[in-house]
């Protein structure tokens, strides 16, 4: 168990260090470590985080661990009250890199925020945030959320409309996130239902 348990931490320890861009851009990083190498969770139970962790309060990186950090201990065939400790664990450890860093860096960053050199260094920044929004956006498009074509096409052409129906309304109309998110879902049932 206390492998198990320090196996989460160092993992979303990790991720929270060196997860610039916020929750969005640590998704392909959480992916890589829950799914791929550890298998704490199914590909599938990450799509149901994901979406779970953006319709709940608070940053989707957090989230995302403390869900995790529950699911695996939980899986590992611990009491669900254990499960509530590896939750706690995962997301003390995803949060802790940003607490220590901004605790260090903020008296330095007050100091030098006009300095070339580091203005130069947030523009350099600005990319690799862009690649690893794009990165979680790629990683979503799989067929747990899409369907496959060639099995489903229904399934498949359902989800593209509804896929570009969100983006256009949040990005050309400026609908609110969370009524698109509920249309969303009533689009989806009302089709899937018939």
């Amino acid at each position: 168990m206390m492998e198990l348990f320090f196996n989460l931490f160092y993992t979303f320890f990790k991720i929270g260090l060196f997860g610039f861009g916020g929750g969005y851009a640590m998704l392909s990083m959480i992916q890589g470590e829950v799914v791929v190498r550890y298998g704490w969770i199914s590909a599938s139970e990450f799509t149901d985080i994901v979406a779970v962790s953006q319709m709940t309060p608070g940053p989707i990186g957090i989230n995302s661990a403390t869900y995790v950090g529950y699911a695996a201990v939980v899986g590992a065939g611990y009491d669900p009250w254990v499960g509530v400790l590896g939750a706690f664990i995962a997301t003390l450890a995803v949060v802790l890199p940003s607490f220590l860093l901004m605790l260090f860096v903020s008296r330095l960053l007050f100091r030098y925020r006009n300095n070339s050199l580091v203005c130069s260094v947030f523009a350099g920044l600005r990319p690799a945030v862009v690649g690893l929004l794009a990165a979680a956006t790629l990683l979503l498009m799989t067929t747990e959320n899409f369907g496959n074509l060639s099995i489903d096409p229904l399934q498949f052409f359902v989800s593209v409309i509804i896929f570009v129906g969100a983006f256009v309304c949040v990005k050309c109309f400026r609908m609110n996130p969370i009524l698109v998110i509920i249309l969303c879902g009533i689009v989806g049932g009302v089709v899937y239902s018939v």
